[in-house]
């Protein structure tokens, strides 16, 4: 069994939680905290068990971006060093993405460079009203990673983008709410809570019907129409044969709950 000291990771009753744990260092991305990350994604992508994930942060903040020290320290091979660290980022973000159960982010403070990029990996966003959100970047004379040239653009459009790349503008959590970051705040004590309430019911939902929705949403700005019409044909008519499409008709005719497998 793996041993994580870098992150907290545990499964109970299909919600899988994924904990950011270096509250000291802002719980700066390192490679250590990298690799970590990319097998807690490995096992959710691969366990029946898991049907929904939640990825939060210890302490005050959610992820200060990759850490800053561990850069100094790799100072004359720091381009082996981020090539690595990316390495093992992207690839946790990939099958995250990927993968049939929904991810919830629970944004609890400062999502900071690619504590950003992270945030908006999420197929729901929940925040603290007193988050802050920044891409930092180009601060320290570097170039995003972690995704945020692929979603930040799709979620709030070129323009924003570009301001908030190249400014570094810090936004609070209720414009992040108004740019389509984030789909709800909460009080700060209240973020974990409100992941859970709605992973809980999640868990008991149609997972494959969820990795549906994921599947055609990641590839809806690939696809021309027809193509997306096609993959929509294909995946509507596989979740009508699956023992949940099959429970699900059933159970509006029936007038019941649906007891979805998952």
């Amino acid at each position: 069994m793996t041993v994580y000291e870098n992150i907290k990771f545990e499964i109970s009753d299909g919600v899988a939680t994924v904990t950011l744990n270096r509250p000291d260092n802002v719980n700066g991305i390192d490679i250590p905290l990298a690799k970590e990350l990319l097998n807690a994604a490995i096992v959710c992508e691969s366990s029946e068990a898991v049907r929904v994930v939640i990825i939060t942060g210890q302490g005050r903040f959610f992820c200060g971006g990759g850490d800053i020290n561990s850069f100094a320290e790799s100072r004359n091979n720091i381009s082996e060093m981020l090539t690595e660290l990316t390495g093992y980022l992207h690839s946790a973000i990939t099958r995250l993405r990927h993968m049939r159960a929904p991810v919830i982010v629970a944004v609890n403070g400062t999502a900071a460079g690619a504590g950003l990029s992270l945030s908006m990996i999420g197929d729901y966003v929940v925040a603290s009203e007193k988050a802050k959100f920044t891409m930092a970047y180009s601060g320290i004379g570097l170039s995003p990673d972690g995704s945020a040239s692929h979603f930040l653009p799709r979620l709030i459009g070129l323009r924003k983008t570009q301001e908030l790349m190249i400014t570094n503008r810090l936004l609070s959590a209720q414009e992040a709410l108004e740019w389509g970051l984030v789909n709800k705040l909460v009080a700060p004590e209240d973020v974990l809570s409100e992941a859970q309430s709605l992973a809980a019911g999640l868990a008991k939902g149609p997972t494959n019907a969820y990795g549906a929705i994921k599947e055609l949403l990641n590839q809806t700005y690939l696809n021309g129409l027809e193509t997306q019409m096609d993959l929509e044909t294909r995946l509507i008519a596989k979740m009508g044969r699956s023992v949940d499409g099959v429970e699900g008709v059933a159970a509006y005719l029936e007038n019941r709950p649906p007891q979805y497998k998952g």
